[in-house]
């Protein structure tokens, strides 16, 4: 009967060489989400394949395939959320809150014309399905829709909307982004207008409706 075989113990990594492995993994599995669209084609043997390592190494980082899906959606709104306000920041900063609602907007769209494999990712594609730990109230709770609420609620302690309910009136304008995003990304060669055009008119529409008269 032959001996059996040890696994060599597993060196421990260097300062740093955890972080950036976990970076490249979660950079895989997001690659091959927008390659496929489809949360099924994703395993942890593919990102493991597509990283350069053994499965068990993914596995130092994510419980399972669940966990790292989660992780990957929560990467994509983290830059949604950073590319928004950089946006605000460097065209308006300290500007008054209807100016800073509009690049919010402006931002949104931006983004997902810019980036239409991280925002299917984020928005059009359920990594796999109804992802444990990454429910519709964990969606609620992302920082860019908070900072949406919190610059609606600027706006209606100013005195310049009409409704008072943050919360609803930032539901609305996600949903009108949203859907403008969406059509761009997957209509393409549609005969749109121009984009800032666009985006200028949708959010004059919207505002009307929720800006207080002078």
């Amino acid at each position: 009967m032959s001996p059996t075989r040890r696994e060599p113990p597993r060196v421990r990594a260097r300062r740093g060489e955890g972080e950036r492995l976990r970076g490249e993994i979660l950079a895989a599995a997001a690659h091959l989400l927008a390659r496929t669209g489809d949360h099924r084609a994703v395993s942890i043997r593919s990102v493991a394949q597509d990283v350069g390592v053994t499965p068990p190494s993914i596995y130092l980082h994510f419980a399972d395939k669940n966990e790292l899906l989660v992780a990957v959606s929560e990467a994509q709104f983290a830059a949604l959320d950073a590319y928004i306000e950089s946006f605000i920041a460097e065209r308006a900063p300290g500007c008054d809150p209807i100016v800073r609602l509009r690049l919010r907007g402006e931002a949104y769209v931006r983004f997902g014309l810019e980036n239409p494999e991280p925002y299917r990712i984020l928005f059009e594609r359920k990594p796999s399905g109804r992802t444990q730990g990454f429910s519709d109230q964990r969606l609620r709770e992302a920082a860019a829709f908070d900072r949406l609420v919190a610059n609606v609620q600027d706006c209606v302690d100013a005195g310049l909307l009409r409704q008072d309910d943050a919360e609803a009136v930032a539901f609305v304008l996600w949903a009108l982004v949203h859907g403008i995003t969406s059509l761009l990304i997957d209509h393409p060669d549609f005969p749109w207008p121009p984009l800032e055009t666009f985006i200028d008119r949708a959010l004059d529409i919207a505002g009307s409706g929720i800006e207080r008269a002078p």
